[in-house]
């Protein structure tokens, strides 16, 4: 039984169980897809391009730069021009960068403020 439970691309649930021969489902969520379409999705979350100010690729992992004071909602001072932030993680979306920054703590940036360190 185990070779037919397959995690939900959409829930990461890890129940997701045959729904006749080329169809799987997600108990959790109620997500329904074909194993095709899974693959098709990691592919394209795979090819996640984003690019920093000056057009430098940047990937998971990577030290960026702030180029420009942005200010932080909630805080009493903006991140200044020129911290460096380590360790970034790309994700979708319009801020595309998860980080950590020094004294703020974790935060999303968008990669038009930043360029590679």
């Amino acid at each position: 039984m185990s070779d037919e439970m397959k995690p939900c691309p959409l829930c990461k649930s890890p129940y997701g169980y045959a729904a006749g021969d080329t169809q799987y489902a997600c108990p959790e969520c109620n997500h329904e897809w074909s194993p095709q379409e899974a693959a098709e999705a990691k592919e394209e979350a795979d090819s996640l391009q984003v690019v920093d100010s000056n057009n430098n690729p940047l990937q998971d992992g990577d030290a960026v730069i702030v180029i420009k004071n942005l200010p932080v909602k909630g805080a009493p001072q903006p991140v200044k021009a020129g911290t460096k932030v380590k360790n970034i993680r790309l994700c979708e979306g319009d801020h595309n960068i998860n980080c950590k920054i020094d004294g703020f703590g974790a935060m999303k940036l968008k990669s038009e403020f930043v360029r590679k360190a």
